[in-house]
């Protein structure tokens, strides 16, 4: 999946779509909670050995807190992740929407076709006006 640029920061070696980014986006959305390893695998529907894993490398590279009892959680100083599950959030949006996506609402076939659209000829003198009306 596409990243957005101006959003996705540069620090961050996350790619949306993959384990490591949905546990990321996971914890930073509950900042609030600590979580033991086999609750995130039951929350992302992921194997518990999966999540292990992977939290302890994110632990690790400094993306996520542990606590001495094994729960895992966001860390409240590291604001590029903090707006990271929002940047994720803004670029499924923006990609779930395009029409080339196979997940994009079809057009309701029981709709009547828009009885106002412009013949081609007229679309020309329509775009001729608005020409000199702006003087192009």
């Amino acid at each position: 999946m596409p990243i957005h640029r101006e959003s996705h920061p540069e620090d961050v070696d996350l790619k949306p779509g993959t384990t490591k980014s949905e546990i990321v986006v996971f914890l930073y959305q509950n900042l609030e909670l600590a979580y033991a390893p086999s609750e995130i695998a039951e929350e992302l529907d992921i194997p518990k050995g999966t999540a292990t894993t992977t939290l302890r490398r994110l632990h690790e590279q400094g993306y996520v807190g542990r606590m001495e009892e094994g729960y895992y959680h966001g860390l409240n100083d590291r604001e590029d992740l903090r707006r990271y599950p929002h940047s994720v959030a803004e670029t499924e949006a923006m990609f779930s929407a395009h029409p080339d996506n196979d997940d994009a609402p079809e057009p309701d076939p029981g709709r009547e076709a828009d009885t106002d659209a412009i013949e081609d000829g007229d679309f020309e003198s329509e775009v001729d006006e608005l020409e000199d009306e702006f003087d192009v």
